[in-house]
This record gives C-alpha cells, sequence and structure tokens, in this order.
C-alpha cells in the first residue's frame, strides 16, 4: 500500500511516538509510508514573551521541542515550508490517507480521491483546548475510524451512533522496555508523567503526594515531562524532575518507582501506564483511557477520580506492601505489557487501513 499519514508538527510526545512507530513498522511491512505535516509555527514575539514574563509565566516556544522522526529510513517525513492546513497538492497520491489529530480530520476529508482511502486514527481525548464539541463533528467526517481503546470507541458511538470503527490498542517496543526482575525499591519511590494540560491531575497527585507523606515522610517523587523546569508548579517538599529525558532513559526511570502514578480526568489510551508495567512497575490509575482494561489481570490498582485522598491511600498501601506482594504486582504488571506487542499493533493497523480501502471501493460501487 501507499499509505499518507497527515500530522500536526510533530513533537515527542506520546501520540506522535506511536505514530512514528506504526509508519516505521508499516514500512518494514513493505509498504510505501510518508508523513506529511506543517512547519513549526513561529515562536512567541520578544513583546509576548516579556508581557509573559511579568505575569510570572514562561511561554513554551514549539520549535524547542525534541522532534520524534522516523528511524526507519525508508519511512518519508515531509515537512511544508510554512505553518498552514495540509492541501491536495502536499499529498502523493496514493491507496489511503490517514488523519491523526482532529484537527486534521477535515483537511484529509477534503483531499481528492487520488490520494487514497481516507481514514482518521482518534488517539487522544482532553489535550489543551481540545474539548468534546470541538471532537465529535470530526467522527461524522466520511473517514474511517481507528482508535486505541474501548473507552474511545464507546465514546465516539455514544455521540455519533453505532460507525464502523477500528480498534487498535498500543503496545510498547519490547527491546527498548526489557527490564529483569528486581526488587521492591528500598526508598518508596512514585512517578508522573507531568503534562500543562489539567486533563492529566497534576494537581491530584501534588495533594495526594502531600498526603501520603503524612505516612510516609522519606516518599520520593520523580517526575519527567516536556516542560521547562522553571515553569512547573511542584508540591511542598522535595521533587526531582527530569527535563527530556530520551527514550533511552525512560526504563530507567520507570525502574526506580515502587508505584507509577496515573490520574488523568480525561485519556485516549494513557501510554506511559504500558509503558511503567512494562518496567515491572505497578501503577495506580484513575479510570480514565485503557486503565480499566490493563488492570483487569493485576498489576495495578484503580483508585476514585478526582479524589486525592484515595491516590493517597493507595500510595501508602502500595509502598508498604511485603516484598513478595509487591513482586507479584511487578510481574503481572510486566506480563499484562507484554502480552500484546507492537508488531501486534502495526499488524492490526495494517488491517484496518486494509478495511479503509475495502469500504471505499464499496461506496464508490454504491454510487457508480
Amino acid at each position: 500500500m501507499r499509505i499518507t499519514f497527515v500530522s500536526p508538527p510533530m513533537n515527542n510526545t506520546g501520540g506522535h511516538r506511536v505514530l512514528v512507530r506504526y509508519a516505521d513498522g508499516l514500512t518494514r511491512l513493505g509498504h510505501e509510508v510518508r508523513i506529511v505535516t506543517p512547519a513549526l509555527p513561529a515562536p512567541p514575539s520578544i513583546a509576548t514573551r516579556l508581557r509573559a514574563r511579568l505575569r510570572g509565566r514562561r511561554l513554551h516556544d514549539p520549535r524547542k521541542d525534541r522532534i520524534f522522526t522516523p528511524q526507519d529510513a525508508r519511512t518519508r517525513l515531509l515537512v511544508l515550508d510554512e505553518h498552514r492546513p495540509v492541501e491536495d497538492r502536499d499529498v502523493p497520491e496514493g491507496d489511503v490517507v490517514v488523519a491523526t489529530w482532529w484537527e486534521t480530520s477535515p483537511c484529509v476529508a477534503r483531499l481528492s480521491a487520488s490520494k487514497g482511502a481516507k481514514a482518521y486514527f482518534m488517539q487522544d481525548y482532553g489535550a489543551p483546548g481540545q474539548e468534546l464539541r470541538d471532537l465529535i463533528p470530526t467522527w461524522s467526517l466520511p473517514l474511517h475510524l481507528i482508535t486505541i481503546s474501548r473507552w474511545c470507541a464507546e465514546l465516539i458511538r455514544e455521540h455519533v451512533g453505532d460507525v464502523p470503527v477500528s480498534l487498535v490498542p498500543n503496545a510498547v517496543d519490547a527491546e527498548l522496555f526489557a527490564v529483569p526482575p528486581r526488587h521492591k525499591p528500598e526508598r518508596p519511590t512514585v512517578g508522573f508523567v507531568h503534562r500543562i494540560s489539567p486533563m492529566k491531575g497534576w494537581d491530584i497527585v501534588k495533594e495526594a503526594v502531600q498526603l501520603a507523606r503524612r505516612s510516609i515522610p522519606e516518599l520520593r517523587l520523580l517526575v519527567f515531562g516536556p516542560e521547562h523546569p522553571d515553569t512547573v508548579e511542584r508540591p511542598a517538599g522535595s521533587m526531582e524532575y527530569v527535563h527530556r529525558p530520551p527514550d533511552e532513559q525512560l526504563p530507567q526511570l520507570y525502574g526506580q518507582c515502587t508505584a507509577w502514578l496515573f490520574a488523568s480526568r480525561r485519556e485516549g489510551f494513557g501510554l506511559p501506564l504500558l509503558e511503567a508495567m512494562a518496567c515491572r512497575t505497578p501503577v495506580i490509575a484513575t479510570p480514565a483511557g485503557a486503565a480499566p482494561e490493563l488492570l483487569a489481570g493485576g498489576g495495578g490498582w484503580l483508585v476514585e477520580p478526582e479524589s486525592a485522598s484515595d491516590l493517597a491511600r493507595a500510595i501508602v498501601e502500595v509502598c508498604r506492601l511485603p516484598e513478595e506482594a509487591w513482586l507479584a504486582a511487578s510481574a503481572a504488571a510486566q506480563r499484562t505489557a507484554t502480552s500484546y506487542t507492537l508488531d501486534d499493533s502495526i499488524r492490526r493497523f495494517e488491517r484496518a487501513l486494509e478495511e479503509a480501502i475495502e469500504r471505499s471501493r464499496s461506496r464508490a460501487l454504491r454510487s457508480a
């Protein structure tokens, strides 16, 4: 197949990392794959940055993001010469073209038939500026829907009816996240992936850690994320923040933790859940994204959403587990994370694209 992904400007967020891994995987299966993306937006002006500084804020410059690019040299990344929507002239003729973000879906819907069957890979819900009212109209566009969790599929059908949706759960790179069995950390440590969006629940985590420290004063908090350290609001007490760690460092970070925290209010999937579990770290999660599915077989604990006290209770409970019980949870987490491989996901994504092509051909025959 000749496959084109239409992406917003590339960065190192989980969604773009998943996209690139699928693109590279499809290339390895013999497909011709391109990713088309606009240039990065202009950085904030000097005047805008000065006004933000006077208000005690530091603006994020997207041009400083670490860009996650294809690892397979045969996967082509085509970056437009300006920051604008992708148009027909930017996309080569092909068999299937895939929108990868809600704002790219109308662009893909407008492309001519020569660009291929049209699909929409919906990974996320709850990013800054992304409200449900924005997403619902995109699910009714003439695009074959592909999503990453049962929760997302049910949300789509709740709002637009019983439309065909291909489910392709996320998976992690087994080689990157291969961690041998380990002991429970000597110092109680919890970790979290920080994002600016309030949907990620950083406010809940901060309060929960402070509550848990009443019972475990030595509790360590380990956080990583893309935001500059000066912009991260910290809880009282010590916190270690790792700014933009490379992928190769992630297993070492996850592997330091007694438990990994997932406090999202809304989530498409929650890739850090799977990454932490692959590194044999039990997770404590709200029932958002894929958390209920992933924790059904053990390896973690679900807590009440919006409840810092419930999250704190679980932190204390996990940190006080006897070694044997913690090792059992650690092993269960790793089994869950490795039971479904990245190769499985790539093959399922390939079948979803084939289904998009078949549906497109059937519609063309019916209208002929």
